[in-house]
């Protein structure tokens, strides 16, 4: 079985990323298999481990770290730690499927650097950051402070934009799916 690649989604929060990928997964033609994130938070009512992540302790998280055994990985918070494992990127591409990353821009260019032309970058990008405050204030799950801090937050990520294969503007969703479809299958 030939083995698969790896494409990367980063985009700015209310840019659709989600949307696309799970439009792209509901399609049905490309192979396309989530690598599961590792984290040393404690698993929620529900969660398997190995299924919904690799939860691990604080101490194996940061002795993996130390050990290189990470692609990418964040401290979101003070002392709690997200991030993808190389032996979970190996295991789906050995399997001969496509691995799909939803991860932050400076862990999916990170990636891009370890993995090279094996690698699919693709940036979403709002049509505009007044269309991106629309969509984020349209959703009512956030006050204007955080809106703010999330709009500059886009723009630093915007600004890394060109450094991906690829940028879609998020305008249209049917439009986003097929290029971004058109994109992979190239």
């Amino acid at each position: 079985m030939a083995a698969g690649r790896i494409i990367i989604f980063s985009a700015p929060s209310g840019c659709g990323k989600s949307t696309i990928i799970s439009a792209l997964r509901d399609r049905g033609d490309i192979d396309m298999r989530f690598s599961v994130s590792a984290t040393n938070r404690p698993p929620r009512e529900g969660e398997t481990d190995g299924v919904h992540y690799h939860f691990l302790s604080t101490a194996d998280f940061r002795a993996r770290i130390a050990a290189g055994e990470f692609v990418e990985y964040e401290e979101v918070y003070p002392g709690r730690f997200y991030g993808t494992l190389r032996s979970e990127i190996d295991r789906i591409l050995d399997s001969g499927h496509n691995c799909v990353l939803d991860i932050d821009v400076k862990g999916a260019l990170n990636v891009k650097r370890l993995y090279g032309g094996r690698a699919l970058s693709i940036f979403i990008l709002p049509p505009s950051l007044d269309e991106l405050r629309r969509r984020l204030e349209g959703r009512g799950t956030e006050d204007s402070e955080w809106i703010e801090k999330r709009l500059s937050k886009a723009q630093w990520e915007i600004d890394f934009a060109p450094q991906f294969d690829h940028r879609v503007v998020n305008d249209d969703l049917d439009s986003a799916v097929a290029e971004v479809a058109a994109l992979i299958k190239d």
